[in-house]
């Protein structure tokens, strides 16, 4: 399949494609498309950017356009992820008509979801939460679910979701169609999966790295420096930046310390409400905040086209979320640059993460361990933007010491997050 044409779509989906410029379908949608038409189960994995949303969008609409009293059911881990989706899905369909979706996330007023269901939508994108809240109101019916996507699956059934999917697969018709779409599948997830999918096809496009466009760099820096560092960083740099932090506090610290600094910078994490989160979202995709200070929230499903940087200012603690949060950047096939920042304490697990995802030229060496760069520097009041020189960096664009030793085995583990004020 080299085109949408192939497909024989319903015209409205067609008139949808060409309104979004879809033309030719990326490498997950030629091979996705055609299997769920078919209606087999399917379990899917590709990379981050890869138009994972259409592979399973585009035939759930062909079905339902076919099958009036059918309905379809998108789950997902974060309410950013659910709004993205919608946004697609309602620019696929303009005329509610045609189809009428409903979004169920948590933060919103659930008076207005209570007056989007009477609607009786035959799309439902919904957070495993509130769509429990619902199904116990008996404000939603779910039992014409005839297909039921679970994005970003590894961590619907890997992170705290699996009790919250049992309640909802009670309220589901056996006799479904469903598919799990995600960009990291380990082999503890394939397993899990296979509960909630009827012998379903497998479809591993690409294995569970970063996407070969993004130049994947690593600074070591002290623990005390961070925050001098990631200013120096700013300098350096142009265009629209996300920050990565472990927790919701650091991430209030950071943003108030770069706004000190003169730059527009806002934030967004699991303590904001839901009109904070969108509020920073809209901003930060206008160009109207340069940097967005974030946990993990953000690292899954955030479409924003133009961010050129990602700068993890402290390591993930899954492993997995590295590959979701450098996925934020070169976004369909444009580039883009990550920086990671390591202390002394992080290296060993810094260099599990490049052997894991072959991290071109990014090891940090036995030798280089007691000697980071950077010295002890305390600060007080606000300073002018000033630019220092950079420290030592090892990236894939430069060289690094050639030996390392041997390579331990691959295995999956936990990034320990760093200590202290920062």
């Amino acid at each position: 399949m080299q085109s949408f044409v192939e497909l024989d779509l319903p015209q409205l989906l067609v008139r949808g494609l060409e309104k979004v410029n879809f033309i030719h379908p990326t490498e997950i949608q030629k091979k996705a498309i055609p299997l769920l038409l078919e209606g087999r189960d399917l379990m899917a994995r590709a990379e981050t950017g890869s138009g994972k949303t259409g592979a399973y969008l585009i035939p759930m609409i062909v079905k339902l356009l076919k099958d009036p009293k059918s309905q379809g059911l998108v789950l997902v881990p974060t309410r950013e992820l659910a709004q993205q989706i919608t946004e697609f899905l309602r620019s696929l369909v303009a005329d509610p008509k045609d189809l009428y979706s409903a979004q169920l996330i948590g933060g919103q007023d659930i008076r207005k979801q209570f007056k989007s269901l009477q609607r009786r939508p035959r799309i439902i994108v919904a957070t495993p939460g509130r769509l429990i809240d619902h199904l116990k109101r008996n404000t939603v019916q779910i039992h014409n679910v005839g297909h039921l996507v679970l994005d970003e699956g590894d961590r619907m059934i890997d992170m705290g979701f699996a009790p919250q999917l049992e309640q909802i697969l009670k309220y589901l018709p056996s006799e479904r169609q469903t598919s799990f779409f995600t960009a990291t599948l380990d082999k503890k997830v394939t397993g899990l999966a296979q509960k909630y999918l009827n012998n379903p096809l497998s479809l591993l496009l690409d294995e569970s790295r970063p996407v070969s466009t993004v130049k994947q760099f690593v600074v070591r820096v002290e623990l005390e420096n961070k925050a001098d560092r990631i200013v120096d960083e700013l300098n350096s740099r142009k265009g629209s930046v996300i920050v990565f932090l472990k927790t919701k506090s650091r991430t209030e610290r950071l943003k108030k310390h770069l706004v000190e600094y003169g730059f527009a910078a806002d934030l967004i994490h699991g303590g904001r409400t839901q009109g904070q989160r969108d509020r920073a979202l809209k901003a930060f995709k206008s160009g109207e905040t340069r940097i967005l200070c974030a946990t993990d929230v953000a690292a899954r499903g955030i479409d924003v086209p133009h961010v050129e940087h990602i700068i993890n200012f402290d390591l993930p603690m899954f492993d997995e979320d590295y590959v979701h949060r450098v996925g934020r950047t070169a976004r369909n096939g444009a580039l883009g640059e990550a920086v990671s920042f390591v202390t002394l304490q992080e290296c060993r697990a810094w260099n599990n993460l490049v052997r894991k995802y072959d991290i071109p030229d990014a090891l940090i060496g036995e030798g280089m361990r007691s000697a980071l760069p950077g010295a002890k520097r305390r600060r007080s009041g606000k300073r002018p933007l000033r630019k220092r020189v950079p420290e030592q960096r090892s990236g894939s664009n430069r060289s690094s010491p050639s030996s390392y030793g041997s390579r331990p085995k691959r295995t999956s583990r936990s990034v320990a997050g760093s200590t202290g004020s920062w």
